[in-house]
């Protein structure tokens, strides 16, 4: 595992490996770099693959820098394109990163990037009159402060509940049933250091990049899943819709994280993308 220090001194992990030219993975909330694992067979023959464990996440110690909002991740994203000396990278971002892409896009621009891979996310969590493409269609302001309560009582099981009770009736009822699955999530989940992690979703839940999307210059692939936990396929397609020229693929069957769950599609999916003419 390397490492670079940001810019306000926080030691940010990051696993290298691979050869070509570069791609940074960016995981989602909760999770670290090894969302990334099962793809690296396939990516590590053609790209030197960049995977962070986002600040305040992986497990790491906390230090004295900021805490890990959507901004200070952004300008962590840019501290590693400096560390490492990257241009025209292909930037994949699942849930938190897909967030924190749109962030860095709002707040840097696209020039040092080549390509854009956004997996499973709305541009903005919260719901209000007139914007039902956030979390669940249906998570406002109510549900939202329900879910830090949870958080603050039990930041473990309001993870949870945050992802079974939701539109995915496999993961509710698997939920429900204590599987095997959702006991290591939740033992994985109660290994981690909560605060960070709860400003962490406070930052994400108040952020709206619906003005960024069409700002989006760069190649872009989208990739939904056709059964995701938060989101329709009318957010994928509205998605679509506003980034300029996006090529938007579902993964039927897939819950939140369709990389995961269809990990030889994607591959092949993110592959073709980087090798096509823009």
């Amino acid at each position: 595992m390397s490492h670079f220090i940001a810019d306000d001194g926080a030691k940010i992990h990051v696993r290298v490996s691979g050869e070509g030219p570069p791609i940074v993975m960016l995981h989602g909330w909760t999770s670290s770099h090894h969302e990334w694992a099962p793809l690296l067979n396939d990516l590590n023959r053609h790209h030197r693959v960049y995977r962070w464990d986002a600040r305040g996440h992986g497990g790491h110690p906390a230090d004295n820098g900021d805490p890990p909002t959507a901004e200070r991740m952004a300008q962590d994203f840019a501290n590693l394109l400096d560390h490492y000396g990257l241009e025209k990278v292909v930037a994949v971002g699942h849930s938190m990163g897909a967030l924190t892409l749109w962030q860095y896009i709002r707040d840097y621009g696209t020039g040092r990037l080549s390509r854009l891979c956004i997996i499973d996310q709305s541009p903005k969590l919260l719901t209000e009159p007139g914007w039902e493409h956030g979390i669940y269609g249906d998570f406002g302001p109510e549900k939202a402060h329900e879910l830090m309560t949870w958080l603050a009582e039990d930041f473990a099981e309001g993870v949870l509940k945050l992802t079974a009770f939701g539109l995915n009736e496999r993961a509710r009822e698997k939920y429900l049933a204590g599987t095997s699955g959702w006991e290591r999530s939740r033992s994985a989940l109660r290994a981690q250091d909560p605060s960070p992690l709860i400003a962490c979703w406070a930052s994400l839940t108040a952020a709206d990049y619906r003005d960024v999307l069409r700002r989006i210059d760069i190649p872009a692939m989208l990739v939904y899943g056709g059964q995701s936990n938060f989101y329709s396929n009318d957010t994928a397609r509205y998605v679509a819709r506003e980034i300029p020229d996006a090529i938007l693929h579902i993964y039927e069957g897939s819950d939140h994280s369709p990389h995961q769950w269809q990990r030889e599609r994607f591959a092949r999916d993110l592959l073709h993308f980087i090798d096509a003419e823009s």
